[in-house]
């Protein structure tokens, strides 16, 4: 008795090596993450340069996301709160925008904006990297300006994203073309990586920045 439970032990142990190196090689392989460009940890003061507003023509992309009175926002991104004042702003007393940043600095520079500009409405969000970190059908709209390069983790995101979307939202995104690191990503990249979180896109624009080197992408979730 004591060979056989000797010799079942060893067969069963060659077994179980077995398992583990088929599952080993047969396993779909993880390709390489593309490049990223570092979050911007500077002086937040930046992004209010004099003029923004009318070189990203601000108002036209919140048009298109059908940012209006009593609708809720997300700003994921945020930095300064550069757009989510002027979100704050148009959707009134009755809506709500929630300033999403992983950045504790930048979460602290929302809520003494949004005190200084009596904005009760601004909601600031400190997420992960990885999940913005919404509460569940609480957004009509999101936008995210120039931050889509810097996500290390963008079908994660846009995937954890989806539980906060209320039936009928859009999602914005607003980058330049560049090769990740260069503080840009190409369209044709963010459109196949929401494709895989479950976005349908529904309408390219080329209207942010005169210069034609932004554009601007419209989703819907599937």
């Amino acid at each position: 008795m004591r060979n056989f439970g000797t010799r079942f032990a060893r067969v069963l142990l060659v077994t179980l090596i077995a398992v583990a190196v088929w599952s080993q090689n047969t396993a779909p392989a993880q390709g390489p993450k593309r490049a990223t460009s570092t979050p911007y940890r500077g002086d937040l003061s930046i992004f209010d340069s004099p003029g923004r507003e009318q070189r990203l023509h601000v108002d036209r992309v919140m048009d298109i996301l059908r940012i209006t009175p009593g609708k809720s926002v997300a700003d994921i991104g945020a930095g300064s709160g550069w757009f989510s004042v002027r979100a704050a702003r148009r959707v009134g007393v009755s809506g709500t925008v929630y300033a999403v940043d992983i950045n504790p600095e930048a979460i602290a520079y929302i809520n003494s904006r949004a005190e200084k500009e009596s904005l009760s409405n601004i909601k600031a969000i400190l997420s992960k990297p990885d999940d913005p970190l919404l509460p569940k059908e609480s957004v009509d709209a999101v936008l995210l300006i120039k931050s889509y390069h810097e996500i290390a983790d963008p079908v994660e995101l846009l995937e954890h994203l989806r539980p906060a979307l209320l039936p009928g939202a859009r999602l914005g995104i607003i980058d330049r073309n560049g090769k990740g690191t260069n503080h840009g990503v190409n369209r044709s990249i963010v459109i196949e990586e929401a494709a895989k979180a479950g976005y349908h896109l529904e309408h390219t624009y080329d209207f942010v920045k005169d210069d034609g080197m932004d554009y601007f992408l419209v989703f819907s979730a599937h």
